[in-house]
């Protein structure tokens, strides 16, 4: 097994996605890299916000960021009140055994904040 995993992310407007990740989500900042931010998602998870540029253009489509949580509701209702708009409240999800919500970034990533409901998922140390 690997030691971390980073997930990187480009972005036309750097400023406005780190104060998305960092400030509406919560998200501390691990590393600042100048053209790159790298937050702390969970223990030994990250997430990197990273200018695009013509060889790493920001390009959404078919990117899905699940941030996984025993408490949907509490996370969807808290970036509600921060103005977050949501594509679909939460709900439950049968043939996957989840329950999830969805929004999307500054720059159109798609963020699901979901919830295992299988036990055999194996929780956080």
């Amino acid at each position: 097994m690997f030691d971390q995993l980073v997930t990187f992310l480009y972005t036309r407007d750097l400023d406005k996605s780190a104060a998305f990740y960092g400030e509406t989500l919560g998200l501390p900042l691990a590393l600042d890299q100048g053209a790159c931010r790298i937050f702390k998602v969970s223990p030994e998870g990250f997430l990197g916000v990273c200018r695009c540029s013509e060889q790493r253009p920001s390009n959404p489509d078919g990117i899905i960021v699940t941030l996984v949580t025993d408490d949907v509701d509490a996370w969807y209702e808290r970036l509600k009140a921060k103005g977050v708009v949501f594509d679909t409240a939460p709900t439950g999800n049968a043939e996957y055994n989840i329950y999830h919500c969805f929004l999307n970034d500054p720059d159109g990533y798609q963020i699901e904040i979901q919830s295992f409901r299988n036990p055999a998922w194996p929780r956080p140390a």
